[in-house]
């Protein structure tokens, strides 16, 4: 038994009844951002020996509460994975009571470390620190939700929004040391020093996401 891949049958579950539902979701958490941390969390579980099913099943639920408010979605999104009987196919109750605690755990903006490996595997995961790859899906954002501001207050809610999380003293925490994501958020900070190089940036994407429309 390959225990380095998913079953297949958890994946199909999963492709045909969840995956989809992030299709109503803003283009920074749509099913390509589903499919990333699916992908950045299977490679963590094989790094620390985690069980794949539980990662996987994790991942793919851990956006799910994005249908209602924003600032509880990763409650929700728990909820919606506990009270889901089909995951009872693949997992005992308490393999489901921490991977609700897990997708609970994996917000950025949490105070505290994530309860388990699984948790801290979904919140390094969350965290696609690729430069380019944050600034988009923050213009991304602030495009679909405040359509109306203009470019420069735009601007201003980028910088805002990259200062209070990504920033020397943002809110954004690393639970696993030496992963990927700690040089990238070194080049995200000094890029975030440089007022000029950055509104280049910005303009670039912005732009990039205008003719996207």
């Amino acid at each position: 038994m390959d225990t380095s891949t998913p079953s297949l049958d958890l994946m199909e579950f999963v492709e045909q009844n969840i995956l989809p539902r992030y299709n109503n979701f803003d283009l920074a958490h749509n099913i390509r951002h589903a499919n990333m941390v699916i992908k950045n969390s299977l490679a963590l579980a094989k790094i620390t020996g985690a069980d794949v099913n539980m990662v996987y099943a994790i991942a793919a639920y851990h956006d799910l509460g994005l249908d209602g408010p924003r600032a509880v979605h990763h409650i929700t999104s728990g909820k919606i994975l506990l009270a889901d009987r089909r995951l009872r196919q693949w997992f005992t109750e308490e393999q489901i009571k921490i991977m609700k605690e897990a997708v609970e755990d994996h917000r950025a903006s949490a105070s505290h470390a994530p309860r388990s490996i699984y948790g801290k595997i979904v919140a390094e995961a969350d965290r696609d620190l690729e430069p380019d790859h944050i600034f988009r899906r923050t213009i991304q954002y602030g495009m679909a939700h405040y359509p109306e501001l203009s470019r420069d207050k735009q601007w201003e809610r980028f910088l805002q929004h990259m200062d209070q999380k990504y920033s020397a003293h943002g809110y954004i925490r690393l639970w696993m040391p030496g992963s990927p994501n700690e040089s990238k958020l070194r080049v995200i900070r000094e890029l975030l020093c440089n007022q000029t190089a950055l509104r280049a940036t910005f303009d670039r994407i912005f732009e990039e996401e205008l003719k996207a429309l």
